[in-house]
């Protein structure tokens, strides 16, 4: 039975989920708190900037916390009016030139939470930028009991911002609250939540497994579990968008799909714009809805997030998502795939061994 006073909102419209979360913003009363990969030095940052710089200003208390990779131009002064107004900006895990550089660069905060008076929080796949504003997103705006448990998440990491060791198994402990479980991810290669989180709900699947992600590079232990499903007679669609916004991971990507679509998993590409949209659906009932992509790097190395469970109100908005993306996008062609050129096979085969940090 639904509390009465809980609400759910599945957005997939940019331009739609940065009105409704500037129109929070604009009503909070105690705190607003943002975690994110990303700000733009644009338009849509600027209105996010000013907006908070006003509330500041008000009395509210505004924490943000951006990775330190992902702010880029935005380090340099973009936030000096909120930080004058009393806001707090911290920014994730400063780059550091060692002899694990390389590695260690890719240990990203892609996290993404809006959180508002312990009544509203938004969980999703969208950074708060100008150049998606024509992408297809999923993020869900939600005033539920668990929203006091986001805000405790993000104090965490909002602690150890600038710290490069800490208790991993401590800062990934799975929090559950009335049907609802948070999954989180650290840079880890032998323990991965949100991919173990995966394949449970895949193993479990019984009619259908519905995946949205932008980038498709999943570890073999992913992969069996989703051909094994197709052996039980599952459904197993997998919808990516046809061209994303990372050219190398679409090349990559290309070398997957023959031999998993011939074990029977559905291949559709989105074509009207980018797909960035972070999505699974099992059995048309469990959702996950977050921050992690289905790849080597967000599972392996990345700060991620993501929200598990069942709750109707969200999963028939996530399924009616599922369906309108279907409807834009065209199935993969296996004829078309096995007479890719030559030179795209090489390409594939080059970046196979760097297939985890793309």
């Amino acid at each position: 039975m639904v509390n009465l006073e809980e609400k759910y909102h599945l957005f997939s419209d940019p331009f739609q989920y940065y009105q409704s979360m500037l129109e929070d913003i604009e009503k909070a009363k105690t705190f607003v708190y943002i975690e994110t990969f990303r700000i733009g030095h644009d338009v849509i940052g600027e209105r996010f900037r000013d907006m908070l710089t006003r509330m500041a200003k008000k009395g509210v208390e505004i924490k943000l916390l951006i990775d330190y990779w992902g702010a880029g131009t935005t380090r340099s002064g973009f936030f000096e009016p909120l930080i004058q107004a009393g806001g707090e900006v911290r920014f994730f895990k400063k780059i550091k030139y060692n002899f694990d550089f390389f590695t260690r660069s890719h240990r990203r905060n892609h996290r993404k939470l809006l959180l508002i008076d312990n009544k509203i929080s938004y969980i999703g796949s969208s950074n708060l930028t100008g150049y998606n504003l024509n992408w297809r997103e999923s993020v869900l705006r939600m005033e539920s009991d668990i929203c006091p448990i986001f805000k405790k998440l993000f104090l965490q990491d909002f602690k150890i911002y600038n710290r490069y060791f800490f208790s991993k198994a401590y800062y990934t402990l799975p929090k559950k609250k009335n049907g609802f479980e948070i999954v989180r991810d650290v840079p880890m290669i032998a323990k991965k939540k949100i991919s173990d989180k995966f394949i449970r709900l895949i193993k479990k699947a019984g009619e259908s497994i519905w995946i949205e992600t932008p980038y498709f590079l999943p570890g073999f232990m992913f992969r069996k579990a989703l051909m094994d499903a197709t052996q039980r007679g599952v459904d197993v669609v997998v919808i990516m968008p046809r061209k994303s916004d990372v050219n190398l991971v679409d090349i990559l990507r290309n070398k997957y799909l023959g031999p998993l679509h011939k074990k029977g998993i559905r291949f559709l590409f989105y074509e009207p714009n980018n797909l960035h949209a972070k999505l699974i659906l099992v059995d048309r009932k469990f959702f996950g809805v977050g921050s992690s992509n289905f790849d080597y790097r967000s599972f392996r190395y990345m700060f991620e997030i993501m929200l598990f469970g069942s709750e109707y109100h969200i999963s028939h908005q996530i399924e009616d998502h599922f369906s309108k993306t279907m409807k834009a996008s065209i199935p993969f062609v296996y004829s078309t795939w096995e007479d890719r050129p030559p030179i795209e096979k090489f390409f594939e085969w080059l970046l196979l061994p760097f297939r985890h940090l793309l």
